[in-house]
């Protein structure tokens, strides 16, 4: 299952980016005679309340939805993967005072803490990637401070140490190659957090702005005529569904793999 949902995604993201080169439909077109249309031929994903062809919908909002997920985890496991190093390699103080900082960023629910950022921001989509960074590197801090922990006890560390080897060539030649599947994992995991943060926050209208689109903006679009055209919200909420459930499968294989081989190793 974890192997398909690897390619099952890759599908998905081929499509979302590739597919408007040949779909030549106008996601911002309106056309008052075709207002709410069902799932046909002409429109496979039928039209929303202002006749916008929903298929086109979703392959630009679904960029922007992708995007965003896909920057701002990048951002925020890098900066995870900076604290956390630090935290378990130069221990005392630092590590004390990091370990302050991330328990009282976890104080907050992270939604609550992105509603509250967003509110007194106007929005975008390089806004959103700076707030969902914000407050989605914790988790990878803490994974990264435990392992770094671990890593610095081994003999060869405590021997390169006492040679005054540099920092940063211990960190970089001998704790990035063991960190980067814990990167890697979190990484996978922490993009399909982001784009849920995303979509849940433009369904409230928080999110990106008009003209431009997310999938959470286009499930919010039709939660007013849900009762009459299920279809305007259906196909959004269906991708961001597919394409998280996908992520978090993934997720799951590259912990298995690794935890198998740490068991072999042992």
């Amino acid at each position: 299952m974890n192997k398909v949902a690897f390619y099952i995604l890759a599908f998905f993201v081929a499509i979302i980016f590739f597919m408007p080169l040949f779909y030549n439909v106008s996601a911002y077109e309106l056309n008052p005679s075709k207002i709410l249309q069902a799932p046909s031929l002409s429109h496979i994903m039928g039209t929303d309340r202002l006749g916008r062809d929903i298929f086109a919908r979703i392959l630009n909002g679904g960029q922007t939805s992708l995007i965003i997920g896909f920057l701002s985890a990048a951002i925020s496991s890098i900066f995870g993967l900076f604290i956390g190093i630090n935290a378990g390699y130069l221990k005392g103080k630092v590590d004390k005072t990091i370990t302050i900082i991330i328990d009282l960023f976890l104080t907050f629910p992270t939604f609550f803490l992105l509603l509250a950022l967003v509110s007194y921001i106007q929005a975008s989509s390089i806004i959103l990637i700076i707030v969902i960074s914000i407050t989605g590197w914790m988790g990878m801090a803490r994974m990264i401070r435990s392992e770094s922990f671990s890593i610095g006890t081994k003999p060869y560390i405590k021997v390169l140490n006492l040679a005054n080897v540099s920092s940063l060539k211990i960190v970089f030649k001998y704790f990035t190659p063991l960190l980067a599947p814990i990167f890697l994992i979190s990484f996978t995991f922490g993009v399909g957090g982001a784009i849920l943060a995303e979509s849940g926050l433009s369904f409230l209208g928080l999110g990106v702005n008009s003209p431009e689109m997310s999938w959470g903006s286009l499930l919010s679009d039709g939660k007013a005529v849900l009762d009459i055209a299920w279809w305007v919200s259906f196909f959004p909420g269906l991708m961001i569904f597919i394409v998280t459930f996908c992520l978090m499968q993934i997720s799951d294989f590259l912990q298995s793999k690794i935890n198998t081989k740490e068991i072999q190793k042992g």
